[in-house]
């Protein structure tokens, strides 16, 4: 029996509807076989954080895989009233047939790094931009916030216990292998254990507590059925005066006659750096210095950070709604924009222009590389065209996105592709969605037995924390501020010839110094400001691989 999540309902139309008026536009125009690329990417990392972990590949390897309108929803776009019969005709035998290439699950990443790029034709990959962020903004967003909060724990166990306070079923579900892959160890969402292999943990409500007519018949109870696998919740009357004298004298009376050991107890509620010294005090007394303390009530790496701080004897963490709703900044930011058009036998690359410097895209079909010093410490990341080739050993030199004022200088690099990518169309034909799917369960996490952490331990050297900075006037730079490029004649000749073909833009290149001269391009009495120099973190700045940045 087939293991996909999408067998039992349709998600063809799970997009907004102007992907399907575009579809039938260019359907309309006679160019639904024109081949693109599209990129996902993101630009800022959740929390002001260092770095953020990627999630969400393998539903949209499902979701591809089973990619069809069914008849439902061919009747249901034909009482929009919008689409031709032909058109509906293309959507009912419609199947994706492109390409896909993205870094594995569990990959630190940065923000405007290609995290996958979609080659496909035209109407196959406008129709499935709107899952892909779908899967991609929430996982990441969850698996990024999982990692925050397990790195705050400093090797103390962190279990997802976040199911009721999800936003729905698929957020429960996905949120909780999110944070998985994110690095917590366990999780309470029995439903997430089956479908991906994830431990399960449980305890106890405070329900089960409140039916007996006292604390010491509910642990009795519990540890004549569940032995040396009890977890008890100590804080439903009072966690000091009765919760835990009451699980000590349980342990004492009940389960080390039979040779068994408390495995620990619950707080949920108080002060818990306080409660939990108080805790392990009473325990440590009683003998059971190896009952172990989970702390839980709307934690996150904040309160943990400050719990250790404060000297908390808390053994693991039972984070919930703070974890799976992301508390704190619920959004990740993943975009998918058009990169380039294919033209005969090449890519023009297209690029998105705007006043939000933010918003600017990034042009051209690209590659990503992780950046090894000699030691082995990643360094930096970089992009380059789909063309271009690096190589291991040459001196390499690194220009701040952010300060392309300062220049580094690194030594013996080694590089190495990120994307793990879906296989590449072969000789005959293109690979099929099985045989993608297929390879795609063999990355870093896979649908079972994915080994926890192993994508997103703390790197031996991890890359340095970059703050968005918008170059202006104010930081020092003159009327009309000369940023180094570093490229070849033949890049700069591109980039030259590209760059003159937008309005309001003017811009000179010298081959010699490898030195891009911005202008002030005056727009009904606006300044702008023209920057070829800002680009992801850390980049690069040594192929045609740029931004345009209007400030």
């Amino acid at each position: 029996m087939s293991t996909s999540q999408f067998n039992n309902r349709s998600v063809a139309l799970l997009t907004d509807l102007y992907e399907i008026t575009m579809a039938n536009g260019y359907f309309e125009e006679g160019c639904a076989d024109t081949i693109v690329t599209f990129d996902v990417f993101y630009r800022q990392n959740p929390d002001n954080g260092g770095f953020s972990v990627f999630a969400g590949l393998e539903q949209i390897a499902d979701y591809i895989k089973e990619l069809h309108f069914s008849d439902d929803d061919i009747a249901y776009l034909e009482t929009l009233g919008l689409f031709s019969t032909k058109f509906l005709d293309y959507l009912h035998n419609f199947r994706f047939t492109g390409d896909i290439d993205a870094v594995p699950e569990g990959t630190i990443v940065y923000p405007n790094e290609p995290l996958i790029t979609v080659t496909a034709p035209i109407i196959e990959a406008q129709l499935i931009e709107t899952f892909l962020l779908t899967q991609v903004n929430h996982q990441s967003l969850i698996a990024t916030k999982a990692n925050r909060i397990v790195r705050a724990a400093q090797g103390r166990s962190v279990a997802d216990m976040g199911a009721r306070r999800a936003h729905n079923i698929d957020a429960a579900v996905y949120g909780a292998r999110a944070a998985y892959i994110g690095g917590v160890g366990s999780t309470a969402t029995a439903l997430a254990g089956k479908q991906f292999g994830i431990p399960v943990v449980g305890t106890m409500a405070h329900s089960w507590i409140m039916f007996f007519d006292g604390e010491y018949d509910a642990f009795k109870r519990y540890a004549e059925i569940y032995g040396s696998s009890s977890v008890f919740l100590v804080d439903t009357y009072d966690t000091l005066k009765s919760g835990v004298p009451t699980a000590i004298r349980v342990a004492q009376e009940e389960l080390i006659p039979r040779g068994q050991r408390l495995l620990g107890v619950r707080i949920d509620s108080g002060d818990m750096a306080y409660l939990s010294k108080k805790v392990r005090a009473l325990l440590d007394e009683a003998g059971l210095q190896d009952c172990k303390i989970m702390a839980s009530n709307s934690l996150d790496e904040r309160t943990i950070t400050s719990i250790i701080a404060q000297g908390g004897c808390v053994d693991s963490y039972g984070v919930g709604e703070r974890l799976i709703t992301a508390y704190s900044d619920a959004k990740f930011g993943a975009v998918y924009k058009l990169a380039a058009i294919k033209q005969g036998e090449t890519f023009v690359p297209k690029i998105k222009l705007s006043e939000n410097v933010g918003k600017i895209t990034n042009p051209g079909r690209k590659r990503l590389y992780r950046v090894y010093s000699e030691k082995g410490h990643s360094i930096a990341d970089l992009i380059t065209c789909d063309t271009e080739t690096v190589t291991d050993g040459s001196p390499f030199e690194y220009l701040s996105p952010e300060k392309p004022w300062t220049v580094r200088i690194f030594e013996h690099c080694t590089f190495r592709s990120s994307p793990a990518a879906l296989p590449r169309r072969k000789a005959g034909g293109r690979t099929s969605c099985a045989q993608r799917h297929s390879r795609l369960r063999s990355s870093p996490i896979g649908r079972r037995g994915m080994e926890r952490g192993t994508a997103v331990r703390e790197p031996t050297h991890p890359l340095p924390r970059y703050e968005r900075q918008i170059l202006s006037n104010e930081d020092g730079f003159d009327e009309e501020p000369r940023v180094r490029f570093i490229s070849s004649p033949k890049n700069l000749h591109m980039l030259q010839s590209f760059f003159q073909g937008l309005p309001h833009v003017e811009v000179s290149f010298s081959n010699q110094k490898h030195v891009f001269q911005s202008k002030y391009v005056r727009d009904a009495g606006r300044t702008e400001k023209v920057q070829l120099a800002r680009h992801l973190l850390p980049k690069v700045i040594g192929t045609a691989s740029f931004i345009l940045l209007l400030s």
